[in-house]
């Protein structure tokens, strides 16, 4: 299927009506129907959407990712080539599972998911969050951490422009954060100014 709101290779195969304006399918991708793609996506080579699984805007998918049903996308997320998403916590290939069994996986707003990194189902990954390479994601990563290793641990923080925070919170592009106990929180400007007039 072609739209002339969104590109798609010729050697791509595009079943879903639902791509966003702008989105670009590259060589020998897969969305299937039932797919949502929002708009100004990127999806390369050899990357796999399944029916059932929703991507926001300005999200980048690199090649040989495959994104299975029940796994949601936020805007302007990063895949890196050949991370792992999973649905099933106790795969069988004798039981088949309908749609409703599969164990949802949310990646909210900005999360970067690094090369080779598994994303075991059933976590929410916050946030501007930051995936190293390689690494084994089993249980939730809060807004703005830097996890690595298997299973995943937190090493530091992100900035949402891609720098890691220092300890007080404050990144060299000006954004500044406060601690919660559910990761950090971005400090609007109009706040920061208040804080240091006081």
């Amino acid at each position: 299927m072609q739209n002339s709101s969104y590109f798609v290779h010729p050697q791509a195969l595009v079943e879903s009506d639902e791509i966003g304006e702008g989105t670009r399918v590259w060589a020998f991708a897969h969305v299937m129907k039932g797919a949502k793609v929002g708009a100004h996506c990127n999806i390369c080579d050899h990357a796999f959407v399944e029916s059932n699984v929703v991507i926001g805007d300005g999200v980048t998918i690199k090649n040989g990712v495959a994104i299975w049903d029940g796994v949601t996308l936020g805007d302007h997320v990063f895949v890196g080539p050949n991370a792992v998403f999973t649905n099933d916590l106790n795969p069988r290939a004798e039981v088949k599972k309908a749609h409703d069994q599969f164990v949802p996986t949310r990646v909210e707003e900005g999360a970067s998911i690094g090369a080779n990194a598994t994303i075991v189902c059933g976590v929410t990954i916050g946030r501007y969050a930051f995936i190293g390479a390689g690494t084994v994601v089993i249980r939730d990563v809060p807004a703005y951490s830097l996890v690595v290793g298997n299973p995943a641990r937190k090493i530091g923080c992100m900035c949402e422009c891609g720098e890691t925070l220092p300890e007080s919170l404050v990144c060299v592009c000006g954004n500044r954060f406060e601690s919660l106990a559910t990761g950090l929180r971005k400090i609007a400007a109009t706040e920061a100014a208040a804080v240091h007039a006081r």
